[in-house]
């Protein structure tokens, strides 16, 4: 009984290691389209560890956005990747989250997480969902032109120093990666929404 106890808890911790997406979706605002997603992220000890002992961990979100066509291949509309970078500083006992020159500090990892976890693509101008000037009119508001849209969130091991570059490669304790998520985005139903 106890040896199953044991297996129980150790699938069960092994299962909320990772990254798991909570929620997606598509704002329409100021003539464009934001894909925004919403992830969980669990580190597991090894990765944890290496943080706590200054070695700083880069993540990247990728937005997809396409139209399916039947007749050829999809049509990517947007694409967008950005680079999140998180890291410990042991004297302030701090984490620090930095996105290009802009940094933000928190007191616990929970929380730095959580803020990494929210993930947005970059706006997607309406027009180039119209296809042309009088597309929004004819086009959009059909019920058949629905998008795809994807996110995903990973940990970049090619960032990490060289030994560990090694070992994240070679192991799964560094395989941090929400795989691809895709749900269907209806820009008429997402601009209509915005004006009522």
């Amino acid at each position: 009984m106890a040896v199953l106890a044991a297996l129980w808890l150790g699938i069960s911790a092994s299962r909320a290691e990772g990254i798991d997406v909570l929620k997606t979706d598509a704002h329409y605002a100021d003539g464009s389209y934001q894909l925004s997603a919403d992830f969980k992220i669990s580190l597991n000890f090894v990765v944890d560890q290496a943080l706590s002992r200054g070695i700083p961990l880069y993540f990247v979100s990728e937005f997809t956005l396409t139209r399916p066509r039947w007749y050829w291949l999809d049509e990517v509309v947007a694409q967008s990747e950005q680079a999140t970078k998180l890291s410990y500083n042991v004297l302030t006992r701090q984490y620090r989250i930095t996105r290009g020159s802009l940094f933000q500090n928190f007191a616990s990892l929970d929380e730095a997480l959580r803020i990494i976890g929210h993930q947005s693509s970059a706006p997607v101008p309406a027009d180039l969902l119209k296809g042309g000037s009088n597309y929004i009119t004819t086009k959009l508001l059909k019920r058949d032109n629905n998008y795809v849209a994807a996110a995903r969130l990973s940990l970049d091991v090619t960032q990490l120093p060289k030994p560990l570059q090694v070992n994240a490669l070679t192991g799964n304790d560094w395989n941090l990666d929400s795989n691809w998520y895709s749900w269907t985005v209806r820009p008429d139903t997402a601009a209509r929404n915005k004006t009522e």
